[in-house]
């Protein structure tokens, strides 16, 4: 890996998949025995603690009121 003239690296997309990291989640570098270490910052919300949190309140039960789960999906995928 090679550190940009911003400080910035990637994580190769084989470690962010083996690890669960997804874009927007929260990692803090810490010093550990001489060593830098990447790891997740503490009390930081999940990838799906976000995406429920963004969908919260974006329908309300009489929206739905009497849909299939299928009529809903649907009406989900835009279809």
């Amino acid at each position: 890996m090679v550190l940009n003239s911003k400080g910035q690296l990637t994580i190769p997309a084989d470690l962010r998949a083996k690890f669960g990291l997804h874009p927007g989640d929260e990692v803090e570098v810490v010093e550990v025995g001489g060593t830098l270490q990447i790891v997740r910052a503490e009390g930081a919300e999940s990838r799906g603690q976000r995406l429920a949190r963004r969908l919260r309140g974006t329908a309300s039960g009489q929206d739905v009121a009497g849909m299939s789960t299928d009529q809903i999906m649907a009406l989900l995928r835009g279809e």
